[in-house]
């Protein structure tokens, strides 16, 4: 058994579960080994749930000031919803590439939305010779009379290069706490090394103003050979990223044949994939630990044996005070939600919840309640709110 030893302040959480977004994967069984014993069994729910309504392959949602959502589905659909489960389409959404992980991805608004009226999309388009990239683009939503649709939609982020195959996308966004930049996570599509290409913007974390255009003090500008969207590199599959109260940015991402990790995403930082993980490759071939590389920025946590983590948020809501603070990560294969306690800049898995489905997407409702979307066919939106005593 390969040595699990990590860099100093490193939680390994192990438990078992399969990674549930690679084409390579497969169910490994749903017995869970305890690591420690503040993590409490996975059937403890504090929490009763509550269907709301049900979708083709949702992948995210987000919420507007007043309390309807917005849902994207694979496929190519944008949905409004509200908190009883009715849906309407919106129109003029961009025709996405669907196939794989690709197609419809996120959505979040703009910091500026109540006057400006602005949301964010990600989605895949297609290029030539059978390649394919994902795309962020900002539109007006307008929910004026019967039939809400899109407006002036405008390209402001092109995935680059575009390559073949249909996996690692990533294309999760999240603003900075001040409204100032727009992040955007960039997987490296399963080709392994662009991760470490400073020329493309593959396996990467760009930062942006909300235009598209690059701010001059972002780590890389004016360096040759290096995009200067580029932020932080050496990624993998990015899921989820979540800002803290203390404006620290973190994220989750998928790790290859386990090693699933979560970051604090440090400016110019160089997170080692393909060069160190805590996981390795599918064909069985190793890869060594963070701790063999000092140079790299080891994960926080990284999940021996994979969870498959999907969206996150860091909860800052009232309704479930004891929480307030914690990062809340939904999870494919291991159909669970993890809750995940900070120290500073320290993290560890706290609890973990089986919700016997796959989880896509978790989100913090305006009340603060707790909305999650299962995964596929049929996943459905609910509702978790405290348990009743």
């Amino acid at each position: 058994m390969r040595n699990l030893t990590l860099a100093t302040g490193l939680s390994i959480i192990l438990i078992a579960c399969s990674n549930g977004d690679d084409a390579q994967a497969t169910k490994s069984g749903s017995e869970e080994a305890q690591a420690s014993s503040d993590i409490s069994p996975v059937d403890r729910k504090p929490f009763e749930k509550a269907e709301v309504a049900s979708f083709d392959e949702p992948w995210a949602m987000t919420f507007l000031p007043d309390g309807r959502m917005l849902v994207t589905e694979k496929k190519g659909k944008l949905l409004l919803v509200d908190q009883k489960g009715a849906k309407t389409e919106i129109g003029n959404v961009p025709e996405v590439d669907y196939g794989g992980q690709g197609g419809f991805g996120d959505v979040i608004l703009a910091p500026d939305f109540e006057t400006s009226g602005l949301i964010y999309l990600s989605w895949v388009e297609s290029g030539d010779d059978d390649t394919r990239g994902a795309v962020v683009a900002h539109a007006k939503l307008d929910l004026q009379g019967t039939q809400p649709d899109l407006k002036e939609l405008k390209t402001i982020w092109t995935q680059n290069p575009k390559v073949t195959g249909r996996g690692h996308y990533s294309h999760r966004m999240i603003f900075s706490p001040d409204g100032k930049y727009l992040f955007i996570g960039s997987g490296e599509r399963q080709k392994f090394d662009p991760s470490q290409d400073m020329t493309g913007n593959l396996g990467k974390i760009v930062r942006l103003f909300p235009d598209g255009s690059v701010p001059q003090d972002n780590p890389f500008v004016g360096q040759d050979d290096a995009l200067p969207e580029i932020w932080s590199l050496g990624h993998r599959n990015i899921l989820g990223m979540a800002f803290d109260a203390e404006g620290r940015l973190w994220n989750q991402e998928m790790g290859p044949k386990d090693g699933d990790e979560l970051n604090l995403v440090q400016r110019s930082a160089n997170y080692g994939y393909p060069i160190v993980s805590e996981g390795d490759h599918y064909d069985g071939k190793k890869i060594p630990n963070h701790d063999t590389r000092p140079e790299f920025a080891a994960p926080k946590i990284a999940w021996v044996p994979t969870i498959a983590p999907s969206g996150m948020i860091i909860y800052s809501g009232d309704l479930f005070p004891a929480w307030k603070g914690n990062a809340f990560i939904g999870g494919l294969a291991s159909e669970a939600i993890i809750r995940v306690s900070f120290d500073g800049e320290t993290a560890k898995e706290a609890e973990r919840y089986a919700m016997d489905q796959r989880i896509r997407e978790v989100e913090q409702g305006p009340e603060g309640a707790l909305w999650v979307l299962e995964d596929g066919e049929g996943g459905r939106l609910l509702k978790l709110t405290p348990t009743s005593r």
